[in-house]
Order: structure tokens, then sequence, then C-alpha cells
């Protein structure tokens, strides 16, 4: 009863000290980090030193990408080629490399300005990821799921791997510059984005079969579940990034900018109808109009499961970055005060939309997208979430792959970290943002 009184406490102490600082930065902030270029460090507002907050992720980095191979790390060198050193990020859990992670860890390393790391990862996935050949339906863009030995799973793509890849790509040109080949950063990203807006519609040859794809994007400017004719009409929520629609609005070939203004607008209109009304969570597979899609496949779909976890990432950093959308707050807001009600050292990783629990296990990277929510709440409540993955310790083991991934982009974006980089010619006029 004693240790509990004291964590409530804690708890109560830490919630405080948010609200606090968060009632003041939102007092002096009204434009977005990247106007501003004052970037929340949500660690900070809950009483934590830079010093402290520095040690915490260096340590995440240097376990994940460098820490045990058989415990610890999911980076993995993999030899070199004529463009040099190669690595893969490898799930652990499902033994296989997927376009999430690689884009994942190349977003992690230009973050941490760690360009060895990010070269070797995006080597890698150009060699072996992405397809080349002109009749291949998915050229053009990268199969999701490889063997370690560069031999796909899957040809078809999972489009957030592209748009992790491309807006990492860009941050990689603003920040460290463009050098030859493969590492021409920003041609690289433009040419696959121009594909995910532009492509052709193609019928051709694959692994699995005569397989006919068409563009990442739809026509009303929604990113597809997959590009695959058979299933494209959908949509996948946690694929909706329009704080990442807006850094291509600025970065993007003149003709494609606003487009990608707009695609932004249609995903943040996206959230408020795929969100229930009263929980907050998102479904894992969903139509255009935000109702739940049952896959054929994965009828399960239509509940919140693992990919639904990153949504409130989605939103919360949209707001953080771009304050265009208030309607972010309450998202926010809703989603923290189910996961509250459902006690917040304890609550499980899977439910019915409607609050219904499907499992117990208490997933830290979970616990780390609740806690990028509170980039876009004002609510107390908020200071526990962020405490909540404090507390956390970096995942290992067998499943350390998903949920070490998030934690590490949860501790960027709670630690004020996870930044936009973008050109100084940029058409909005910003300077390139810098730590």
């Amino acid at each position: 009863m004693k240790q509990n009184a004291v964590t409530h406490l804690a708890v109560f102490i830490t919630a405080f000290l948010f609200l606090t600082a968060c009632q003041s930065t939102l007092m002096a902030q009204t434009n977005g980090a990247v106007a501003t270029g004052h970037y929340r460090n949500l660690f900070v507002e809950t009483g934590h030193s830079q010093n402290e907050i520095q040690e915490k992720v260096n340590s995440a980095f240097q376990q994940l990408f460098h820490g045990d191979p058989a415990t610890q790390a999911v980076y993995f060198p993999a030899g070199t080629n004529a463009n040099g050193p190669l690595a893969y990020i490898f799930d652990t859990a499902d033994r296989d490399v997927r376009s999430e992670g690689m884009s994942y860890g190349m977003m992690i390393a230009v973050q941490l300005d760690k360009q060895a790391e990010f070269d070797a990862l995006w080597n890698w996935a150009k060699t072996f990821m992405q397809h080349t050949v002109t009749n291949h339906p998915a050229g053009d863009y990268f199969s999701w799921s490889l063997k370690t030995n560069g031999v796909a799973n899957d040809e078809m793509p999972a489009p957030d791997g592209e748009e992790y890849f491309v807006t990492a790509l860009f941050f990689a040109s603003a920040r460290w510059g463009d050098g030859a080949g493969i590492y021409n950063y920003q041609a690289e990203a433009n040419r696959l984005l121009s594909a995910m807006k532009n492509r052709a519609t193609l019928t051709g040859p694959t692994g699995q079969g005569t397989e006919t794809c068409t563009a990442l994007f739809s026509p009303i400017k929604m990113v597809r579940f997959t590009p695959d004719a058979a299933n494209c009409e959908h949509t996948d929520p946690s694929y909706q990034l329009p704080a990442f629609y807006e850094v291509w609005s600025r970065c993007a070939v003149p003709a494609d900018r606003a487009y990608w203004s707009a695609a932004a607008a249609a995903s943040r209109d996206f959230f408020p109808q795929a969100a229930d009304p009263g929980t907050g969570l998102c479904p894992e597979y969903a139509n255009f109009d935000g109702t739940p899609w049952a896959a054929p496949w994965k009828p399960e779909s239509v509940d919140f499961r693992f990919d639904a976890w990153r949504v409130a990432m989605n939103w919360a950093v949209d707001w953080s970055w771009w304050q265009k959308d208030a309607r972010e707050i309450n998202l926010s807001d809703r989603l923290q005060a189910f996961f509250e009600s459902k006690d917040i050292l304890n609550y499980g990783n899977q439910f019915k939309l409607s609050g219904a629990q499907l499992s117990a296990d208490h997933s830290t990277g979970l616990v780390a997208m609740n806690a990028v929510a509170s980039l876009a709440v004002t609510n107390a409540r908020a200071g526990k979430f962020v405490g909540e993955l404090w507390n956390a310790p970096v995942p290992a083991g067998q499943y350390r792959y998903y949920d070490g991934m998030l934690y590490l982009l949860g501790l960027l974006h709670c630690s004020g970290e996870f930044r936009v980089w973008l050109p100084v010619s940029s058409p909005t006029g910003l300077q390139l943002q810098t730590h």
C-alpha cells in the first residue's frame, strides 16, 4: 500500500508540472514548431534535466542499434557493396526485414545525426527492396517484407515505408547535403514521391503471380492501404501522415506542392471520422470515409490493434509541427481519457473501438504512442502518459523490434529532438531547422 501511495503521488506531481509547463507553452506558441523553431520537450516539462534526457535517448539508440545482437539490437550490419556498407533493421519476432522498420531506422538516424547508419540502411533498401524493373507492377516502390538475404516474402509495398523513406531523405538532404548516386538524397526523395502520386497503373508478373498496381495515393488525395488494384480503395489510419505531407508541400517539385497540401487537409478531416466518438480509438484498417474495414484475410482489422497504436502519434505531431487543426487536441484528450480509465499502469494493447479490451498485454510501443499524444493536449493527465514512457525500460528480447522502434520514436518526439529539416530555399522562406 505504501508503494502504491508513493507511485500515485509521483504521478500527481508529474501531471501538475506538465500542466503548468503546457499552459505556458501554449500561450507562447501559436504557429507550431516549424514556424517558431520551438519543439516542446515533454520530459523537461515533467521535471527532468536535459542531461538526463540526452542520456536516456543516447542509451536507447545504443542498445537498439549497437547492443547485444541476441537480445538487444535490431540494427544489423550486412557487409558492403559498390555503394558502401549495408545494414538492415530486423523484425526479431516475425524474422523478416520490413520497409516500415527500415524507414523508421533511417528517420531515427537522421534525427540523431547518424549518417553512417542512415546510409547503410538506405543502401540495403535500394539494393534489395526497391523494384527497378520497368514492367514490375510495383515498380519504383519497395517490397514490404524480405528475408535477411534480400529475397522478398511479399513484393507489394506497405505505403508507410515509402512515406517515411521520402521524408527521411528530404531531412537528410537538408541536414547533411546531397552526395552522388543513391546518396543524392533530394533526388531520390523526389523520384519516389513523384511515383507515389503520379505513377501509371501497371500489370505484370510478381512472385505471387500476375498483379495490377497503381499509385500509392488515390485521386481523393488519400494514401491507399496498398497499390494492389484488388485492395487499393481502402486505407490504414496509421498511414495517414499530414505532418509529412506538409513537408512535401514545401520540398516536392513545384507542380505537386498544392496536391500535398490538400492531402494534409484530407488526412486531418479523416482522423475525426475514424476515431470512435467515445474512446478515441481508431481501427487498424479503414475505408476512406473512416469507417472500419474488415480485410478478407484479417476480419479483426476493424478493431484497435497494433498498426492503430500509431495514429495518435500522427495527429499529435501534426499539431505540434503545424498547428492547423485544433480537432487534433480533442482527439488526444479523448484517447488519453479512455486509457486513463483503463488503469494507466496496466491497460491492454488491443480493444474493440467501443472500449472492450481484447488483450491484457501492456506494450511499451503503445505506451510510447500514448505519450506522444501529449503533444496535442491541455489536460493534466497527459503528464502521466509522459511519465509512463520515461519509466519504461528499453525493449529487449524477442519482441523488441516494434516496441523498440516506437519507443525510440516516442523518446525523440517527447524530448523535442524529432525535428523538421527544410532547405533554406524552401518556398515558405523557412530557414534550415537545426538543433
